[in-house]
């Protein structure tokens, strides 16, 4: 026997194997290039039956169209989806779209300070689920979708065995494929939000249980105590938000209306919250409308994290109208509001091979360079029937990429040898999702932005996680990672499947 089997010890379980979404095609191509090539192919041939210059002409406007979409860069963005961002950045400038403003003397209705973007036609209604916990359902009608954002109490992963770190990680992707059985559920998010610990809790623990029979020595104690440990602390909130679609089961293309989403996810929530707890995040509960109001104005103005902790966010009196900020102004890099500067990154490429579980334990602890620093993990889970046709298109999508090379390369076997494991994996069951990552570092001032740029691209690095700074959607990528729920592919004025065949 070996000496890890004499001691009891096994080796640390490795977690990978996930794929990124490519389209079929000649190169870098992709689908649309290839599909351009072949029609200016088609052009040229044809031209060369009228003149040599009508043919010369064609193959020069051919090779102008597919020039810019097979030059990419290392977050494997082409020149023209490169060149649209400019221009859709350039336009919306000049409009003014870049600025907002709210309160008494600005144009948003009865002079509130409404969420911004996006977010500014969302509505909050109150509910309750089965087991009588009110809740907060927040609907997008622009798109027709409804979220819920549940509060977690995660133990952490400090002094817990390794054998307890795997159950977590398995009760997790077992949480995460039963998503994909939920009906009309649209993707999912978790939201991890870590800031300096102003000790309010701390405070409110030692005198809520103060004896009023105690020594003068030991409130001595514990004052030095409330006013000495919180130094140098986080606090480390997570929230997990879960969006459906409002569109009607019975295919009649009749909506459902918010009253009947509430009474349908209302006996859903006891069932997700009780799952959810098996997964290491520890007892979950939904959040109120006043909670959620409460934790989007810190996220604008973080400077009142210490007045909304001590009096709680349930009892904060901040209301879904005045939950956004009172002005805002969007950068090509950077999203200034109210007293404070955020920069948002967008997860380009996941970790290459295979990770321990404590792959994000450096991203997502709390740094003493950054006031706020949020990470947003978006997950889109699959259907049974869509999990099929994903898992079969990605293998044929292999097959086909490391056959149209005379030379194979490793990368490419290795890419078959992925996709022939998520297809036996999935015929047995497993889940299939869709995951993003959206990185938010929030500073009080302009001039510490390059220090936190800094910190995040190490500890991406360190992460072996290709983070890409959301430049011109630094406003959309924000509201992207707040606990709101918002799917991004729904705000997409190119949609996603053209996005992908590029």
């Amino acid at each position: 026997m070996t000496e890890a089997a004499l001691s009891g010890s096994a080796a640390p379980r490795t977690y990978g194997n996930w794929r990124r979404v490519q389209s079929v095609g000649i190169a870098n191509l992709g689908l649309a290039g290839t599909i351009v090539l072949f029609v200016g192919l088609i052009f040229v041939v044809l031209g060369l039956m009228f003149s040599l210059v009508v043919s010369l002409g064609a193959a020069v406007l051919t090779m102008a169209a597919i020039g810019p979409l097979m030059v990419r860069d290392r977050h494997n963005r082409n020149l023209f989806q490169r060149a649209t961002a400019r221009v859709a950045w350039a336009r919306g400038r000049a409009g003014g779209q870049h600025l907002y403003r709210s309160g008494p003397l600005a144009r948003v209705p009865k002079g509130r300070c409404g969420l911004p973007g996006v977010m500014a036609s969302m509505t909050a209604t109150e509910a309750r689920d089965a087991y009588g916990r009110p809740f907060a359902l927040l609907c997008q009608p622009w798109v027709s979708q409804v979220s819920v954002v549940l509060t977690t109490a995660p133990d952490g992963a400090a002094l817990v065995d390794t054998d307890q770190l795997d159950n977590w990680v398995a009760h997790w992707g077992a949480w995460l494929a039963a998503l994909g059985n939920e009906p009309g559920l649209m993707g999912a998010s978790v939201i991890v939000d870590a800031a300096p610990d102003p000790g309010t809790r701390l405070r409110h623990e030692v005198l809520g249980h103060r004896s009023s029979e105690a020594t003068a020595l030991s409130k001595t104690v514990m004052e030095q105590v409330i006013g000495s440990y919180p130094a140098g602390s986080a606090a480390i909130t997570c929230r997990v938000a879960l969006t459906w679609s409002m569109a009607s089961r019975a295919q009649t293309g009749k909506k459902r209306s918010v009253n009947e989403m509430a009474l349908d996810i209302g006996h859903r929530l006891p069932s997700l919250t009780a799952s959810l707890a098996a997964t290491g995040a520890g007892p979950s509960r939904p959040l109120t409308t006043d909670e959620i109001a409460a934790a989007l104005r810190v996220a604008y103005e973080p400077s009142l994290a210490a007045a909304v902790e001590d009096v709680g966010p349930a009892h904060a009196g901040v209301e879904w109208p005045d939950a956004g900020p009172s002005a805002a102004q969007e950068a090509w890099d950077h999203y200034r509001h109210d007293g404070a500067v955020s920069v948002s990154w967008m997860m380009s490429e996941a970790p290459r091979g295979h990770v321990f579980s404590s792959v994000l334990s450096g991203l997502l602890a709390p740094h003493p360079d950054i006031a706020r620093k949020r990470v947003a993990l978006l997950y889109r889970p699959y259907d049974t029937g869509a999990a099929v046709r994903v898992v079969e298109a990605d293998r044929r999508d292999a097959a086909f990429a490391a056959s149209g090379r005379r030379i194979g390369r490793a990368r490419d076997a290795l890419s078959v040898q992925a996709a022939e494991k998520s297809a036996e994996e999935e015929a047995v069951g497993a889940g299939v999702v869709r995951f993003a990552m959206v990185v938010t570092a929030t500073v009080m001032s302009p001039e510490q932005v390059p220090m936190a740029a800094s910190v995040v691209d190490t500890l991406g690095t360190t992460s072996r996680i290709r983070l890409r700074r959301a430049y011109g959607c630094q406003a959309g990528t924000f509201a992207v990672g707040l606990p709101l729920g918002l799917v991004s592919s729904a705000h997409l004025r190119v949609p996603q499947a053209l996005r992908e065949a590029m």
